[in-house]
């Protein structure tokens, strides 16, 4: 620690180590540049009688300004960094705005890329032949007309700065910060961010007329930077919903995925939800709204997901588990039978695990994410009770569900209790079952965990490859997940020599039997379930 001795107080300056990486991408027309940031950043921080803040930047960013102000331009940090180091937070990233033109930018910076419609600049910074950072430089510009409720039809660059910060969303992020600290506020964005405030730039109606985006945008700062929109805000993003419909899903998706992921998702959610954004974005989770349950249950099916959602945030759960948590429960409007008390929901997981399945491809999520999404929500009613369900039970849960989904499945389990305003996340009962699924974790739950192979199969019956190997080998499974110990590799080439003595159809008929008693102990245990706890 350092300390400053000025003639107005003393000063205390903290250096801060920020350890890990950040990945950040950049676009171009062409390709796509992945470039991997160190998050190494030293900070000072110094509180003068202004309350302003001055957070030391990192030198390769200090270099870029001064060799833009060396050449006689103008140069500021600007947008989001500037109101992360305004709030004491790392700032994932550095923009630059300035007075010079792409090709002057480019003269003064050779190793660059420059392949946009907008001005924006990549200066690469090289930090070691395997890490490259690409800092973009924007020209001051204004922006004209926005056809596709997205991006300008037009952009002029101009000489003002002010003008620059007249374009952008909201006031805390329309703000310039030069390398001496000098703010440039033409909004009164830093009062809004004292006040935790998001507010348009100038009319809102206009901004999110020019940006559809800017409607999940404010929604997702509020959720991220715990703010509240201010009302005229708020108001002109529930007039103006419906723009949504005309931005592509997958930027509506990473806005999403950003406020899943941030400690006030819950919060976003009901914001969505009270704006009118939620039935554009997730209909299905909309579709709970006012949706009472029964008498286990003391809140409507919306409220249950989002306090779902709230707590899988709150523990930190990754973001499948976030999302699952979230949808788990949304084939309950459309199977629910009866009401008041005695309501019930039989195979809403069933339902569900569809209706999330469908929303995910809509919102154009990667295959793999969906799949073990829907996995989370298909299963999450699983049935376990100390001294009920047997080893074989558990291995055949493990089979279904897939060892590597396991510990996400009980923490959607755990999230779903609290958002049902149980006081215990894991009770008893789920900590003897993460017991049982450890102990069963190495008995044979899949074909590739016999003891023996396809290759022995065509070797022992001298058969080429073919449907009848997997048929054998599903039906010797099924033998060995009721009885671990049958897994030996001399039992099991006796019982394929026997099984080969049976026709196609039979071998075909003994591993659907095997499936159909699987299903049926499904089924028997989630009936066990609906009768104790009314199922959800």
């Amino acid at each position: 620690m350092w300390f400053l001795m000025t003639n107005i107080n003393i000063c205390a300056i903290f250096e801060i180590l920020l350890p890990g990486h950040l990945m950040v991408g950049y676009m171009t027309l062409n390709h796509v540049i992945l470039v991997r940031i160190q998050a190494r950043q030293l900070y000072f921080n110094a509180q003068y009688k202004t309350n302003k803040f001055f957070m030391k930047i990192p030198e390769h960013v200090k270099n870029i300004l001064s060799e833009l102000e060396k050449a006689g331009y103008e140069a500021y940090l600007v947008g989001g960094c500037v109101r992360d180091l305004l709030m004491n937070r790392a700032p994932f990233d550095w923009d630059i705005t300035t007075n010079a033109k792409p090709e002057e930018i480019q003269k003064i910076f050779t190793d660059s890329v420059y392949e946009n419609d907008f001005g924006t600049v990549g200066i690469k910074v090289r930090h070691s032949e395997s890490e490259t950072e690409i800092v973009e430089v924007t020209p001051y510009r204004k922006e004209e007309s926005y056809s596709d409720k997205r991006h300008p039809d037009k952009v002029t660059f101009t000489s003002k700065v002010e003008d620059d910060l007249a374009r952008r969303d909201f006031t805390i992020n329309a703000l310039a910060q030069d390398s001496k600290g000098k703010i440039i506020d033409p909004f009164d964005g830093q009062n809004d961010i004292k006040n935790k405030v998001i507010r348009a730039v100038g009319g809102p109606e206009k901004r999110f007329n020019e940006d559809a985006l800017r409607l999940m945008r404010a929604v997702r700062f509020s959720a991220q930077l715990d703010f509240e929109i201010e009302p005229k805000t708020k108001e002109a993003i529930k007039s103006k919903a419906n723009l949504l419909k005309m931005i592509a899903h997958e930027r509506i998706r990473d806005e999403l995925i950003k406020m899943i992921e941030s400690d006030n998702a819950e919060k976003g959610i009901i914001l969505m939800q009270d704006l009118g954004l939620l039935k554009i974005v997730l209909p299905e989770v909309e579709e709970g709204v006012g949706v009472a349950q029964n008498k286990h249950h003391i809140y409507t099916v919306f409220e249950h997901s989002v306090k779902s959602l709230g707590f899988a945030a709150r523990y930190k759960f990754n973001t499948f588990v976030r999302v699952a948590s979230l949808l788990h429960d949304i084939g309950k409007p459309r199977t629910k039978v009866g009401s008041g008390g005695e309501a019930s929901f039989h195979n809403h997981e069933y339902i569900g695990s569809k209706m999330a399945a469908r929303a995910l491809e809509r919102l154009k999520f990667p295959k793999d994410f969906i799949e073990k999404v829907y996995t989370l929500v298909r299963y999450h009613m699983f049935y376990y009770n100390v001294g009920e369900v047997t080893e074989r039970s558990v291995r055949r849960l493990v089979k279904k569900v897939g060892p590597e989904n396991m510990a996400e499945l009980l923490e959607v389990r755990q999230a779903e209790r609290k958002g049902s305003g149980v006081p215990k996340a894991e009770p008893y009962k789920l900590r003897h079952l993460k017991y049982m699924i450890e102990k069963v974790s190495q008995d044979p739950l899949t074909v590739g965990m016999l003891k023996i192979t396809g290759h022995d199969v065509m070797q022992t019956l001298k058969i080429e490859p073919g449907p009848k190997v997997g048929y054998i080998l599903n039906a010797l499974l099924e033998e060995v997940l009721d009885n671990p110990e049958l897994n030996n590799q001399q039992y099991l080439l006796k019982r394929t020599e026997e099984l080969n003595q049976l026709g196609d159809k039979d071998l075909i008929e003994l591993a659907q039997a095997g499936k159909e008693k699987l299903e049926g102990e499904n089924e028997k245990e989630d009936e066990g379930m609906k009768g104790k706890y009314y199922v959800k």
